[in-house]
């Protein structure tokens, strides 16, 4: 029984032996479990960060083609209304048309960021 109490070449007594592979065993175990609850957490984290993203660029989306449709829209019902009381048929409609086009790029330039605001100053859409 002295021999058992001793320490051998890695420095642990007999003693604690038995309970301590039980308890490596158990740690184990418990790390792998835990490495894998955060593997599943950190993918539902990247899965509704990308969800987010979608749906904010899918809003942009129906915002920048919703401002050129109501642009060629709005050209082709003027042309249309002119025609149709000034007697112009299909003049003022093809003009009007293509005027509603250029304010339709236009608008979805302007909201993207890419022309400044009329009534600026010259210096204040520049970007440096």
């Amino acid at each position: 029984m002295a021999a058992s109490k001793r320490p051998d070449e890695t420095g642990r007594s007999g003693l604690g032996r038995q309970g301590g592979d039980h308890r490596d065993d158990d740690l184990e175990r418990r790390r792998r479990n835990l490495e894998a609850s955060l593997a599943t957490r950190q993918s539902d984290r990247q899965e509704r960060a990308e969800g987010a993203v979608g749906a904010t660029g899918y809003g942009q989306a129906m915002k920048l083609s919703s401002e050129f449709i109501a642009g060629v829209a709005v050209g082709a019902g003027l042309g249309w209304m002119i025609d149709r009381f000034a007697g112009t048929s299909p003049w003022g409609l093809v003009v009007f048309l293509l005027l509603g086009f250029a304010a339709g790029v236009l608008n979805v330039l302007r909201s993207v960021g890419k022309v400044a605001e009329f009534g600026q100053g010259s210096d204040s859409g520049r970007k440096d």
